[in-house]
Parts: structure tokens; sequence; C-alpha cells
């Protein structure tokens, strides 16, 4: 069960787990900011003791850049499961599905896109799209080895086909859920003097401006929740070099997918919360219009971020189109 702090009210889910999602103690990782130790919510909090930082040696790095991410309990033959995550976020996002999925006997991956997260980013590497991509196929290289299900909720969706399109080797499909993949970059904000754009990636930090944007994507949950999921969602930005992984970000342009999308090859799975308030669902059928092999699932009663507010309806979509997947 959630703790109170996490108590919602029905339209969001709570994790039934067949057996307790596995945790030696709630003793965390010495690399994450102490704030985690003011989050209150259960399952953040064990997810956040099982990550880990592997190493990754990139190009355009001479150092190995360690990086954030949380690894399975155990391998296993069918095809491993990767969760990315949504803009200038964390895996963290994924609290509640990730056991669920574990619970369903998937090899899963919650991995943490370079510049977000909790990678060790000390000696500041370039944080543009390039770079996340290299970044994310060379840590798979390393570590997985294996084509995977890649799984990207809103941006990460649009990072997962980026990577799909130039490593079709590293992915056998593609879970895209509440997508955004049609937005032209980070548009005028890649023309700002640097001084603005440390100002805007300030106020993104932000307290109010998180805690606003949790207001926007969740309805129905209880004030004491929302700030407890702005601290999750804050949490990584308490390193000292964010700001500069921010603004590398920003100012190289960002994501603009929307001409790889027909390229995708892969077998893929689209979910869309029925009432997201943030990327209309109609965008849903685009997507699927625009991919040669794709099928679309919606979740009702759900907005933006199916993983967070309907975890079981999540891992069940994703589990099922796993499973229908599997060579024969």
């Amino acid at each position: 069960m959630l703790s109170s702090a996490t108590a919602t009210a029905a339209r969001i889910d709570r994790p039934m787990l067949k057996r307790p999602f596995k945790v030696v103690a709630v003793k965390f990782p010495k690399f994450l900011p102490r704030d985690v130790e003011r989050i209150r919510d259960t399952f953040a909090l064990k997810l956040a003791a099982r990550i880990e930082r592997l190493p990754v040696q990139v190009s355009f790095s001479e150092d190995r850049i360690m990086s954030s991410c949380v690894t399975p309990l155990m391998r296993k033959e069918t095809s491993p499961v990767v969760l990315l995550h949504g803009f200038d976020s964390s895996c963290l996002e994924w609290r509640y599905t990730y056991p669920l999925l574990e619970e369903a006997g998937l090899e899963t991956w919650a991995f943490d896109i370079l510049g977000w997260g909790f990678s060790d980013l000390e000696k500041l590497p370039p944080c543009d799209v390039a770079s996340k991509r290299e970044h994310f196929y060379k840590f798979w290289k390393s570590h997985i080895k294996r084509p995977v299900v890649l799984v990207g909720p809103s941006l990460g969706a649009a990072v997962a086909i980026d990577i799909a399109v130039n490593h079709p080797e590293a992915v056998e499909s593609l879970v895209l859920m509440d997508a955004s993949v049609y937005s032209e970059g980070t548009g005028n904000l890649a023309t700002l003097p640097k001084a603005a754009a440390y100002a805007g990636v300030y106020l993104l930090k932000s307290v109010p401006l998180r805690l606003y944007a949790n207001f926007l994507c969740f309805k129905g949950i209880s004030l004491e929740t929302k700030w407890d999921w702005t601290k999750i969602g804050r949490l990584h930005c308490l390193y000292p070099w964010w700001e500069d992984a921010a603004v590398s970000f920003m100012t190289s342009g960002g994501y603009n997918v929307t001409s790889l999308i027909k390229k995708v090859s892969q077998k893929t799975l689209i979910v869309w919360g029925e009432d997201d308030q943030i990327i209309s669902n109609k965008l849903a059928w685009r997507l699927h219009g625009e991919l040669p092999n794709a099928s679309v699932k919606q979740i009702s009663d759900c907005g933006h971020l199916p993983h967070v507010e309907k975890p079981s309806a999540t891992a069940k979509l994703i589990t099922e189109f796993v499973r229908e997947t599997l060579p024969v």
C-alpha cells in the first residue's frame, strides 16, 4: 500500500503486488541528493534505493559517464523492457509501474536520459539530442546487449523514436505513451542569450512551477500528495550541474522527430490517457496513421502520465504487448 502521503482519490490507481517490492532496506545511494529523505512516497523511496550508476564510455567525453538507472533483479529470456522518462525528469516517474512489470516477470530497466536524472555530470558533457542518443546506445551496448522494448512517455517518446530510427539493432519494439513527438524542439528558446536561458531553467526548477505542473497533470489527488510528487519530480534538479545541462539542451534546439516517424520500422503500441490536458489524445490517431505497424490503446479517466496515474492499466498493456511480440 502507498503511504498516507500518497493516498489519492479513486481515479489514481495504487499498485497491488503479489509480493513486496523487493528492496533490502530503504538505504539510499550516497550520490542521491539528501532531499530524498524528505520524500514520503513509499514506492518512490523503494525505487530510489535501487538506483545505481553504471559506467558508459562515449565519444564526446574523455571520462566514462557514471550513468544512473534501475537494473533488473534478474535477466529473462524475453526481450528486456527499458523505461525512459519525460522531459527533465528521472526514472522515479516509474515508481508505481516498475514493480508491477517486475511482478509480471519482465526484465525491466529504468534509464535516466543524459542531462536529466541522477547520473554524474560533474565534468559536463554536451546534452544535445545526438549526445543523448549516443549515451543511450553506448549504455545499451555495454550493459544490455539485446534488442529491447523501448518505452517512452511524453518527450521520452521522441527520444525513443530517435533511437529506434538511428539504432534499429537496439530496439525490437516501441511503446509510446501520450507522445510529445510533434513539437519543433525548443523553438525560440534555442536563441536566447545565455543569461536569459539560465533564468529560464532557474524558473523550471522552482517549487511553484513544479507544483503547478502537478495541478495540470493530475486531478483528484490531495495537495499533500501533489507536494510530495513535486519533491520527487525536482529531486534531480538539486545537483550543481543540472542548470548547465538544462541550458545545454535548451540552446541545442531539442527534439524534432516529426520527419522520423514514418521511418520507424518496429512494431509500436501507442498508449494515451483519454483525459490528457497536456497533449490531445486526438494525436494518438495521427501518430497511428503515420506509423507503419502500430496499434492504439486508450486509458479512460487518465491524464498525461498513465504510468503515474494508472500504473495497473499501464503495466497490463505493456506486459500484454511484450508477450504478443514474443517469437513463436
